[in-house]
């Protein structure tokens, strides 16, 4: 009877200590959300405004990732939002991806940030993280108030959120400050002229997070994909020049130098270096918009055009027309070529301001050398240099000379070493001949041939 006993415990004693020697490994393995998956992991960092540069950027990421099969894309999100219109170009691309995507909320998930991150396939965020606050804002930071726009962007983001099967609800409370919105998951209620943010538990509770991770590769195992095949999408150097070029503070320096270069060697010629600064800073600034997307070959056009015009101005008489032209076609090409027509206007005020004062102290500096002595008569008409001024010559009359030229009637004579021009009553008279000046009337000095003495 023992016999039987010891074996009936056996089996489960067995089955038990199998089990508590495979538990550990289950609960701490990272994939436990699926079974391991193949593929690289391709992280692209989000972690700018959204606009033009980084949208090509993302387009160039996500081509990258199709062509060498990736299994999987990670937005590494840390953003303050941006433009609507790119953020819902870029939403689209998330969307239409036939790569699986992921959105890591490293950071902020801010406004157009958040609609982003609804368009992928999960959202992790990390600690410390928040999504949301995507009410629409112009560019002085000021709520947009218009019914139409903000009815659009809050389709917008409740689609997005509605599409991975999100609460709408939420999605529209993050827009709209004219809504009231119940969270019994984590007690709040979203009241009129309040904005929904939520930090990463908190998503987690309502179903806008679907899990908690430190670092993009964290969130990848926890989807089943490999840590040790991750690949991070970089920047090209142009990119990063590009970004530097773009910053607001270095637009308003370029700016300034462009337009303090250029101008100075315009009215100070001679020097060179200045015209050559001027135009290598104006190539800059178009240059990394160029290539950030934000400029396109019309504003190099209107640049190009505005600066020939302001340069013939000087040397044309137009009563100002080209260079108000000019200026009107350099001041579009400044501000079609920045990211935010604002910003431009701010940055060209300020680099136009400085520029005039430096302008205004080399012109005093080097007034000596400027253009405006190309407009002014600097050379003296003086008697010693065979000069003879407009003025009646009473004194001529009765002096001897001899005809230069042939007088038909008018012509050129010599009296006492000066050439005048003189005119005879209509009588011909050759060349080399002596005359005699018979009357001054003004400038016309009237002369006859002198009688044999």
């Amino acid at each position: 009877m023992k016999g039987k006993r010891r074996k009936k415990l056996t089996g489960p004693l067995m089955l038990l200590m199998l089990l508590t020697l495979l538990l550990p490994v289950w609960i701490g393995s990272p994939s436990a959300h699926a079974a391991e998956k193949s593929g690289a992991v391709y992280i692209i960092p989000v972690d700018k405004p959204i606009e033009q540069g980084l949208g090509k950027f993302m387009e160039r990421g996500f081509k990258q990732a199709e062509e060498m099969n990736a299994g999987l894309i990670v937005l590494d999100i840390n953003t303050p939002g941006g433009r609507v219109d790119t953020a819902e170009a870029l939403g689209t691309l998330i969307k239409d991806s036939p790569i699986e995507t992921v959105a890591f909320v490293r950071g902020d998930a801010a406004s157009a940030g958040s609609f982003l991150a609804l368009n992928a396939d999960k959202i992790v965020m990390s600690p410390g993280s928040m999504i949301g606050a995507a009410a629409m804002v112009d560019s002085t930071g000021k709520h947009v108030d218009d019914p139409k726009l903000v009815a659009f962007w809050k389709s917008k983001m409740q689609g997005a959120a509605e599409i991975s099967g999100r609460d709408g609800k939420i999605a529209a409370g993050m827009t709209d400050v004219n809504i009231v919105v119940e969270m019994p998951e984590i007690n709040k209620t979203k009241q009129k002229g309040e904005i929904i943010a939520l930090s990463a538990e908190e998503a987690l509770k309502v179903g806008y997070a679907d899990h908690i991770s430190n670092t993009p590769e964290e969130a990848a195992a926890w989807l089943g994909y490999s840590q040790d095949d991750v690949f991070k999408v970089e920047r090209t150097t142009a990119e990063n020049i590009s970004s530097f070029l773009t910053n607001p503070v270095v637009m308003t320096v370029l700016l300034f130098l462009g337009i303090a270069g250029v101008i100075i060697e315009l009215i100070v010629p001679g020097f060179g270096v200045p015209g050559i600064v001027g135009i290598v800073c104006f190539v800059l600034y178009f240059s990394g918009n160029y290539i950030a997307g934000f400029a396109g070959a019309e504003t190099w056009v209107l640049f190009t055009v505005g600066l020939i015009m302001m340069i013939l101005e000087m040397f044309i008489p137009s009563f100002g027309i080209l260079g108000i032209l000019g200026s009107i076609a350099l001041v579009a090409g400044v501000v079609r070529a920045a990211y935010d027509t604002s910003d431009a206007f701010v940055s060209l005020g300020i680099a136009f301001g400085a520029a005039l004062v430096v302008i205004a102290i080399i012109s005093i500096i080097f007034k000596d050398r400027g253009i405006w002595n190309r407009f002014i008569l600097s050379d003296s008409m003086s008697a010693d240099r065979g000069y003879s001024s407009a003025t009646e010559r009473k004194e001529l009359v009765g002096l001897q000379g001899i005809s230069l030229t042939p007088l038909r009637p008018s012509g050129t004579a010599m009296f006492e070493g000066e050439r005048i021009d003189v005119v005879t009553d209509g009588d011909f008279i050759p060349i080399d001949t002596p005359i005699i000046v018979i009357k001054a009337e003004g400038t016309r000095i009237v002369v006859q041939q002198a009688l044999p003495v």
